[in-house]
């Protein structure tokens, strides 16, 4: 009897501990980041989850535009995409709600390049030919409400030339075709360090500081409501690792900048510890993103109303899990 007993006790242990391993598994998640300073954000995150520190298995796929990646979080493929704010916003619309904006992770990484000493201030863009990227999207949309708070008609009183990319936007500066630009991070820097008499002369985060209510939100995490609904423990695992690694990258400037090359998400550790700073990383979620984001969504909507998919998001879009 002792040893039928004993034999019962043992069979019963190995079906607590084998319950217990299948708690603890950790979730499989697909993670979609640009290059550039959504990606440096990400570094951190993508060091600790190849070393087997993470809560998830994570799985990442790094993507040059967001328009590789918007189809794809759309149809499930991929679990989590880093994408621009007013893009979550249209996948939202274009999807009738299915879309939650999980946390902002960028503010303002815009910067006025000047090749020259005639611009001290916005005023001096008028007459001005100003080359960009970002046609019919946020930097487009920031730049002329930018110019028009400040009396420029962006339609009349200087000319906006889009270029295709941003490698081609630092060939038209180190070329000297480009007098003038608006050039995102990590571009601008690697556009300074090509040609040493390009300067910063104006943050455009700053300016919009001067004319609205708050920073500008330019980039966020995004995935399916219905991924999000079902899979809570996972995703907020996600947030709160993906929180860390930002502080990381704030706090820990030169091993974030050697992990960005390593991963690819800026070519130079060199570039990326320079520019790092200027990237303007940030982690808001919860209840603080609608209230921070509806004054720059409002621009936008009044700016063109196809820029955000006609209309405001609703409450729900804005993911309250965390």
């Amino acid at each position: 009897m002792k040893k039928t007993i004993a034999i019962i006790l043992c069979f019963a242990l190995i079906f607590i501990f084998a319950g217990c391993k299948s708690d603890n598994t950790n979730s499989d998640m697909s993670v979609a980041c640009l290059k550039g300073p959504t990606g440096v954000g990400m570094a951190k995150l993508m060091s600790d989850s190849e070393n087997k520190k993470t809560e998830n298995n994570y799985s990442f796929i790094l993507a040059s535009s967001a328009d590789e990646i918007s189809g794809k979080i759309v149809s499930g493929e991929i679990n989590i995409a880093s994408v621009p704010t007013n893009l979550a916003a249209k996948l939202n619309s274009k999807t009738e709600g299915k879309i939650t904006m999980l946390a902002v992770n960028t503010l303002g990484v815009l910067s006025i390049l000047e090749d020259g000493n005639s611009i001290k201030s916005v005023a001096d863009l008028k007459g001005k030919t100003i080359y960009t990227t970002g046609e019919g999207s946020n930097p487009e949309f920031i730049l002329r409400y930018v110019l028009s708070k400040n009396g420029i008609d962006s339609h009349k009183d200087v000319d906006i030339h889009f270029v295709a990319n941003n490698d081609e936007l630092i060939a038209t500066l180190v070329s000297g075709t480009a007098k003038v630009a608006m050039v995102p991070e990590p571009a601008a820097t690697s556009a300074i360090v090509k040609k040493s008499s390009l300067k910063k002369v104006i943050s455009l985060n700053d300016e919009w500081q001067k004319i609205s209510k708050g920073d500008l939100m330019m980039g966020c995490v995004v995935a399916l409501k219905s991924y999000a609904e079902n899979n809570k423990d996972a995703l907020n695992n996600f947030l709160k690792e993906y929180e860390n690694s930002i502080n990381f990258a704030n706090s820990n400037v030169t091993e974030t900048a050697t992990l960005c090359e390593k991963y690819q998400i800026i070519p130079s550790a060199n570039i990326a510890e320079k520019c790092i700073k200027d990237c303007n990383l940030t982690f808001v979620s919860g209840e603080k993103t609608q209230a921070l984001i509806e004054d720059y969504f409002k621009v936008l909507l009044d700016a063109d109303k196809t820029s955000i998919g006609g209309k405001l998001p609703q409450d729900d879009f804005y993911y309250k899990g965390k």
